[in-house]
């Protein structure tokens, strides 16, 4: 994986072979933080990862400005890469580690953009939990989105506070927002 923007711009970033991970692709990341880059000053918001597997995501973010990071993984080993990855690069992340499930059940970190990257096998019901959760716990601040990545043969356009969707490649992309 590479940072594609920012002050790491072109940096690559090896994950080890061992992480129980998917990582974004290069290509749909890069489509997604032109979206981002449309909407949001990255030096102005907060960001909350979660399943931040290998923290690709997070780091593009810190790459471009964002300061207030904080990624939930329950995986230990990913936790730890992250943490490696941070400090090497200088990079304001925090970690969590907890099944974000119960995180965000009891959590009061609220973010102008909250990601989810689940396991693409999730079913539809346990993707809408995320959601539920996230708006249910008043976590996504005024304007911001919840941004959750999926397999392009899931479908969430029927989940509370669905706005759209972007596909790339097998890559999709659905937002949410606080309901007007």
């Amino acid at each position: 994986m590479r940072i594609i923007s920012g002050l790491y711009k072109s940096r690559k970033i090896i994950a080890p072979k061992n992480l129980p991970v998917r990582p974004t692709t290069d290509m749909a990341k890069e489509s997604l933080f032109n979206i981002i880059n449309n909407l949001y000053y990255f030096d102005d918001i907060s960001v909350l990862d979660l399943f931040a597997g290998t923290g690709n995501i997070s780091y593009e973010f810190a790459s471009r400005g964002t300061e207030q990071i904080t990624c939930v993984d329950q995986d230990f080993g990913c936790i730890k890469f992250i943490n490696s990855t941070a400090e090497t690069f200088d990079m304001p992340i925090q970690t969590i580690k907890s099944d974000v499930f119960k995180f965000l059940e009891s959590s009061k970190i609220q973010a102008d953009i909250i990601f989810a990257d689940p396991p693409y096998d999730f079913t539809v019901e346990q993707f809408s939990k995320i959601p539920d959760l996230v708006f249910s716990n008043e976590l996504l601040l005024d304007g911001g989105l919840l941004i959750v990545e999926h397999s392009k043969h899931t479908d969430l356009s029927g989940v509370s506070n669905f706005s759209y969707s972007k596909s790339y490649g097998g890559n999709m992309f659905s937002f949410f927002e606080i309901a007007e």
